[in-house]
């Protein structure tokens, strides 16, 4: 024999014969929050610097180089890599037909931004060379998240035949620039006493 099935005031209870009423599935997948882009402040530039003055700027938009001629190397992020980074930019500022910036000065430079670089600890810095309009872009990357240091940029402007330099933190790393004049430095005269 079988149990009775239980009673209600309505009748027997009989499970159901269909499944219980669920909502349609979505029609697209639910789609994450799109990251919103990270807002650093910029500065505007400053104006153009007189002779023998240097223009300073601490923060820039992404880097790009278009139109130019441009070369760039990757080297690792020791302090001593200083001296293969100053052969291979003169080599190029060379072949690219300048006489100026003199040796000398290009060594200075360059050993000043790749120590700047260098001395954020990263595994590996970027130089980046580029020239237009009779003025040569050195700039190199430490690719960490260092915050600008702008303690370098008093010794980048002494350097002669430095037209601008600047210092900023963007999202490929600290970088570091200065821009160099091609043109034969113009002799001083002093008025005759």
């Amino acid at each position: 024999m079988t149990d009775p099935l239980p009673m209600d005031g309505k009748g027997p209870k009989v499970p159901p014969t269909y499944p219980p009423r669920t909502p349609p599935p979505q029609k697209k997948p639910v789609e994450a929050p799109r990251p919103q882009p990270s807002t650093k402040p910029v500065t505007t530039s400053l104006p153009l610097p007189g002779p023998g003055q240097a223009r300073l700027e601490t923060r820039r938009p992404r880097m790009t180089i278009k139109d130019r001629r441009a070369a760039n190397w990757a080297l690792t992020g020791y302090p001593w890599v200083g001296g293969q980074a100053v052969g291979k930019v003169t080599e190029t500022v060379r072949a690219w037909g300048y006489a100026h910036p003199q040796d000398d000065v290009l060594e200075k430079s360059v050993r000043l931004l790749v120590g700047a670089a260098a001395a954020d600890d990263g595994r590996r810095i970027s130089v980046h060379l580029a020239d237009q309009d009779g003025m040569i872009l050195i700039a190199v990357l430490s690719h960490t998240g260092s915050e600008p240091d702008e303690a370098i940029l008093s010794d980048l402007a002494a350097v002669p035949g430095t037209a601008s330099c600047g210092t900023d933190a963007a999202e490929d790393g600290r970088r570091v620039w200065a821009v160099l004049s091609t043109e034969r430095p113009r002799s001083r005269t002093t008025p005759a006493a």
